[in-house]
């Protein structure tokens, strides 16, 4: 995909997002992944997972490669993954090959193309795309992070002139950062999905609750599990994987005539990975472990109670990279009828 803006052509050739339901990675933990045509070889992960032969080595991909079903996780913090960043785009043939399609279209002025001709292909200061360093180095340009196309900033890190960087080297300060496994494991952020189960409650917030009786609340742990996304850059032989584990549930009653449980209104995970614990007729109107109490009517209206699981979001990278992200929730709200009757059968 190309940008034009007035005599400037911006190459994008790692934008799309690979449809492979497998994880992509070019064997090997160093810089200069198989390239050469723009394939991956065969081989496995650290984890074993098999290889998409067929993932544009220039690609992020992501296993699961569909955006998984659920919540999409909102970070505590203001803070959100980049919108781009710097990284491989071509080698020396796909460049030559890309660049003179543009100059034979004629489109862009002959200022423009003899000027990329200067760069690209006359000595100042490369010669014929660098063809002849072929397998040594890479092309570098802004990618675009391919979960925030929309984002205005996506574009920002492009260069009218691309960097030519050898293996291992450290390529040139760009306007974006330079793309690393934490890249990777922000941009699989954008991809977490969260069970969007709603917070079991007894009595049921969809019926009418009731004054003095104390209320229930509990998920299981298959309600709430830890889940996870892998970012993979072949080029490079980098990825990350992204975790989010449930840590608690805490509750709002949208009401300060009310009293919960415990008394902060945060459900600690249950050692079994679940939260609070389910009622049953022999509890009777015990205090629950997580839970609340109403202490006066609603009224005419209602009172807009609030359920937020909160989760933990880690990372672990190729090279022994590792660290924690923003933590994130996932809030359900329903408004609840409360009425002032002393004593109810459940």
């Amino acid at each position: 995909m190309r940008f034009r803006k007035g005599s400037l052509v911006v190459l994008v050739l790692a934008m799309a997002v690979s449809l492979s339901a497998t994880d992509a990675y070019a064997g090997g933990k160093g810089g200069g992944g198989n390239v050469g045509g723009g394939n991956v070889g065969g081989g496995t992960d650290d984890g074993g997972t098999s290889i998409d032969a067929h993932a544009h080595a220039y690609e992020v991909t992501y296993s699961p490669a569909a955006v998984p079903q659920g919540h999409p996780l909102a970070a505590t913090t203001q803070w959100t993954p980049p919108p781009c960043w710097m990284a491989p785009v071509a080698d020396p043939q796909e460049l030559k090959t890309e660049r003179e399609g543009v100059w034979a279209e004629e489109s862009t002025g002959y200022v423009w193309d003899q000027k990329q001709r200067d760069y690209y292909v006359n000595g100042h200061p490369h010669k014929d795309f660098e063809i002849a360093e072929s397998g040594k180095g890479m092309w570098w340009n802004g990618q675009v992070n391919p979960n925030r196309l929309a984002d205005p900033a996506s574009t920002s890190c492009f260069k009218e002139y691309d960097d030519w960087v050898l293996n291992g080297r450290t390529p040139p300060p760009g306007p974006g950062p330079t793309v690393t496994p934490e890249i990777l494991a922000e941009s699989a952020y954008d991809r977490l999905r969260v069970p969007d189960k709603v917070v079991e409650l007894s009595p049921d917030a969809q019926h009418t609750q009731t004054v003095n009786l104390n209320t229930w609340a509990w998920l299981t742990k298959s309600d709430i599990h830890p889940v996870s996304v892998t970012a993979r850059l072949a080029s490079l032989g980098i990825w990350a994987r992204t975790t989010a584990e449930p840590v608690g549930l805490h509750l709002e009653p949208g009401t300060p005539d009310a009293d919960v449980y415990p008394a902060s209104g945060d459900c600690p995970l249950n050692p079994d990975g679940s939260v609070g614990r389910p009622y049953t007729r022999a509890d009777g109107n015990d205090v629950p472990p997580c839970g609340l109490t109403y202490r006066r009517s609603s009224g005419s209206g209602t009172f807009p109670l609030s359920a937020t699981i909160r989760w933990k979001v880690t990372w672990t990278g190729s090279g022994g990279t590792g660290g924690d992200l923003p933590g994130g929730t996932f809030e359900f709200n329903q408004d609840v009828t409360v009425q002032d009757i002393q004593s109810v059968n459940r």
